[in-house]
């Protein structure tokens, strides 16, 4: 039987990358379509599309929802929320002493007394911030409590501590990239975003904090 030749190889391999770009386009338009009517409806359709499909084709979608004029702030916040919902079964079943919160130091005071540990920064309830008003209240649930400056903070805690669930508040952008590196690690997180960006006295809505904190399984049938 003679072999196909150079001219038959090639003709091959090129449809087969044309079939390949056609359905990478394809999924990048139906994600497109789906993720635009969850934004616009407040809920998700299709998520075992949308949450690969913005994991592999993010680029590629923030290319698409630009010529859409959607903007990528609106982009992230969708992402937290799906992947928040999308978790939110999961983290439900974790005992409340398997799970942890990680708050930005940005929260506090500028007056702040605390100072930097192996830890984290050590809340010494001074009163001046909402985290000593707040954390004897997280910390009675059962969860840990971290005050920490940064991704390798958390890292080291995950690794020491090894929480089943991980509530993660920062700034939108923060909250995304700290969702996304817990999906590359395999951990369970929910992400709740400060009301007010910066670096210093930033501000946060702690009831949706608590609400995060406290997810139960549902009574639902």
């Amino acid at each position: 039987m003679p072999l196909p030749s150079f001219d038959s190889v090639m003709a091959f391999v090129g449809y087969a990358l044309l079939a390949v770009v056609s359905f990478i386009l394809i999924l990048g338009l139906l994600m497109l379509l789906v993720a635009l009517v969850s934004m616009r409806r407040g809920r998700f359709y299709l998520p075992w599309l949308l949450r690969p499909g913005l994991i592999m084709l993010e680029g590629m979608a923030k290319t698409i929802w630009k010529i859409g004029k959607v903007d990528d702030r609106e982009i992230s916040a969708f992402s937290i929320r799906m992947r928040n919902q999308l978790n939110r079964d999961r983290f439900s079943k974790v005992p409340m002493k398997d799970r942890a919160v990680f708050l930005p130091q940005c929260l506090r005071s500028a007056d702040c007394p605390s100072h930097l540990t192996t830890e984290g920064l050590v809340c010494k309830r001074c009163m001046r911030c909402d985290i000593g008003r707040s954390i004897d209240e997280l910390e009675a649930q059962g969860c840990r409590v971290f005050i920490v400056p940064g991704s390798t903070f958390l890292t080291r805690m995950v690794k020491k501590y090894r929480p089943q669930a991980i509530i993660g508040v920062g700034c939108l952008m923060e909250v995304k990239e700290g969702l996304d590196m817990l999906e590359r690690k395999n951990l369970l997180g929910i992400g709740v975003v400060t009301t007010k960006d910066g670096c210093v006295e930033t501000t946060l809505d702690w009831s949706a904090l608590m609400e995060a904190v406290t997810i139960k399984p549902s009574t639902d049938h």
